[in-house]
């Protein structure tokens, strides 16, 4: 039981009422008090109840009313109702309103005590439950798509425009460039977002497999296959089914998934039922399906079909500004899962961080930066806390990056807030946003900045 939780007791019998309300603090709770319903309404907004307990038969305003006044102003509050033997029939009423239980008079206090801590434990459950759908959704939203230069605020756009539709989407790009996240945040903004997300990565698994896990199996269909099994489609029913890597699947799988998507059908493997559901279908791939499509190891209706809405993802090397940006972003989120206060780069660091390549790119750079945070030994990373492979691409990563070697942190912050300005029509609110700090920030640098060029040809003036 939970001694802190407030029980507000109304109840026309006074005498019932006060007993009741010392038992119950004898037991830790916090009780108020109410005479009738009209009563009641103010001290549920003063103490604002974990728990209304309340009679159902009163006068002025009776307890079902009470209960619906109650579920209007809190939906999440537990309402227990009182009544006498032989109502059964209102007390039938008051649960079809809203209320979490019912107990008969006279009451039976242990078995009010269960009850209460009954009630009170699938309250907790349910604000756990709400906890973590929102950090999910946090995880998922776009202001994880780190990033202001141009290329990457086309994708955002898309993203929005795309998400409310049901059009099946193809996110193409290397490896490394962020193509889940993407994926991710269109069912985030979609209006399946309170419906699965479902993640199959094709290339994974061989193709009797694939099959099984995409539409399922009937017992005995294969070797091994001991019991029925609901495929990835099913599981994703109502929401959105991320098929990552999808050059990989073979011609036979191909097939079914295009008739899936003309169709919104499918069977199990062994098994001759047809099934309907409701999935929208996020594909990704590393591979040119257009060359695939030539060499006939890809459907050219089924890539039609994937690629209704395309989505792009520019390598890393193609937005050099991002990197100081994803850099922090990576180091706030690996300095909290390791207990360090690191607060951001030496010069050196960051110079090499700015001019590598980045091959394996967003991805890549992640590693990296948790790496360097691990290793780190003072309040910010050094150049010695980076791998030995983060050597500088000769030429630089082209115009528009700051001048390294030779530039400061001071350079490259002025570079990152200049470009996210220039990106965000001049708007410091929305580029405070992005780049994670306050508005009264980058006021401040712009009044630094009046008369000093920024570093850079191609800096914004």
């Amino acid at each position: 039981m939970d001694p802190k939780a407030r029980v507000l007791v109304v109840d026309d019998e006074a005498n019932a009422r006060t007993a009741l309300a010392d038992l119950l603090r004898e037991e830790g709770y916090q009780v108020d008090t109410a005479a009738d319903g009209f009563k009641a309404l103010p001290k549920l907004e003063e103490m604002a109840p974990d728990v209304l307990l309340t009679d159902l038969r009163m006068p002025g305003m009776a307890g079902l009313e009470l209960l619906e006044r109650s579920r209007t102003e809190d939906p999440e509050r537990v309402v227990i109702v009182m009544t006498a033997h032989g109502a059964v029939d209102t007390a039938v009423a008051a649960m079809r309103a809203g209320a979490a239980d019912y107990l008969q008079k006279p009451l039976n206090f242990d078995e009010l005590l269960l009850v209460l801590a009954r009630e009170l434990e699938r309250q907790r459950l349910r604000a756990e439950a709400g906890s973590l759908r929102a950090r999910l959704a946090e995880r998922h939203a776009l202001k994880n798509m780190v990033g202001s230069s141009a290329p990457m605020q086309a994708v955002t756009d898309i993203v929005l425009q795309v998400a409310p539709s049901r059009a099946s989407v193809l996110i193409t790009g290397e490896s490394g460039t962020g193509k889940e996240l993407v994926a991710a945040a269109i069912h985030q903004y979609s209006p399946r977002a309170d419906k699965p997300f479902v993640k199959l990565h094709c290339a994974a698994l061989a193709e009797t497999l694939l099959e099984s896990e995409l539409f399922g199996h009937e017992r005995g269909s294969f070797t091994g296959a001991v019991g029925r099994h609901d495929g990835r489609f099913m599981e994703a029913h109502g929401g959105t089914l991320f098929l990552d890597e999808i050059g990989e699947i073979s011609p036979s799988v191909q097939v079914k998934l295009l008739r899936f998507l003309q169709e919104h059908e499918f069977q199990r493997v062994g098994s001759g039922q047809t099934i309907k559901v409701d999935v929208r279908v996020v594909a990704a791939t590393n591979r040119d399906l257009m060359e695939q499509i030539k060499a006939g190891k890809f459907r050219e209706d089924l890539y039609y079909r994937l690629n209704v809405v395309s989505i792009e993802m520019p390598a890393l090397r193609e937005r050099p500004s991002d990197i100081p940006l994803l850099a922090m972003h990576f180091l706030r989120k690996y300095s909290r899962e390791n207990d360090k206060q690191l607060t951001g780069f030496d010069d050196a660091a960051l110079a090499r961080l700015a001019h590598y390549n980045w091959p394996g790119n967003v991805r890549e750079l992640e590693n990296a930066i948790e790496r360097a945070v691990v290793l780190a030994r003072g309040d910010v990373v050094a150049e010695k806390d980076l791998a030995a492979n983060i050597v500088p691409t000769k030429g630089g990563l082209g115009p528009g990056a700051p001048v390294i070697p030779g530039a400061s942190m001071a350079d490259i912050e002025r570079f990152a807030i200049l470009k996210t300005l220039e990106s965000t029509g001049g708007s410091t609110t929305r580029a405070a946003t992005v780049l994670g700090i306050s508005p009264r920030t980058i006021q401040y640098r712009l009044q630094q900045y009046q008369g000093k060029p920024p570093t850079g040809e191609n800096d914004p003036k």
